[in-house]
């Protein structure tokens, strides 16, 4: 899962990264309601936490440029305590949600599982399974049959997408949006190695399901999900 951060204090945006990526999401993060609502546009996010009062263009705004747009992506707004103006004013124009701060990391954490589970997306809590094999997205660790082995983060995120893809074929454009943002500088080769990583694993598992190669679309997991 992918997280846009619109936040003009800097270090609470940092220490908002921080806590979503040690939750396993990847974030990106920007400081101006300007750059959120070009980034926003991108279509790659699952959830956007969108901070209110910002310089250029406030989070109201930013929302709304969205919704008029039929971007439907969850939207969660960051509030002053007591604003309950703001709060009125975001949820009329489209916020799924919001969160006032200062909020505890544990309320932030369970706002965004549940804004995702109502877009109908899964959400992983522990453990996503796919035909004979379990991966923990918690502890990064993979297994099939009785067997397990440990996955870097970047493979442990590619497996992740292409379970939830549902066998969905799935192309290097969009794994390297979400797994490295759209703006990176990452190149098909990236996620070429990665694929090769993780059939390496699967095939040291003994496991049958197999990532599959649809010549120029991309990559498919096959087996019995």
């Amino acid at each position: 899962m992918r997280i846009l951060i619109v936040e003009d204090e800097q270090h609470l945006a940092e220490a908002l990264a921080q806590i979503l990526r040690k939750n396993h999401y990847s974030v990106d993060a920007v400081h101006d309601g300007s750059s959120g609502l070009d980034y926003a546009r991108s279509g790659i996010y699952d959830l956007i936490l969108l901070d209110i009062m910002m310089p250029e263009m406030d989070g109201i705004s930013v929302l709304k440029e969205l919704r008029k747009g039929g971007d439907s992506t969850p939207v969660i707004l960051l509030t002053a305590k007591g604003e309950v103006d703001d709060k009125i004013a975001g949820l009329d124009h489209g916020a799924d949600d919001y969160v006032a701060k200062p909020f505890s990391t544990g309320e932030l954490l369970a706002r965004i599982r549940a804004a995702l589970r109502r877009k109908g997306e899964v959400v992983p809590e522990g453990a996503l399974k796919f035909g004979d094999i379990e991966l923990n997205t918690s502890n990064l660790k993979l297994s099939a049959g009785g067997k397990e082995i440990k996955l870097n983060l970047k493979e442990s995120e590619l497996l992740e997408l292409l379970i939830l893809r549902k066998q969905a074929v799935t192309s290097k454009e969009q794994i390297i949006e979400k797994l490295w943002g759209f703006d990176s500088e990452a190149e098909h080769n990236n996620v070429e190695v990665y694929v090769s990583f993780l059939r390496k694993k699967l095939t040291f598992l003994d496991s049958s399901v197999r990532i599959g190669t649809i010549r120029g679309l991309g990559y498919v997991l096959e087996g019995n999900a």
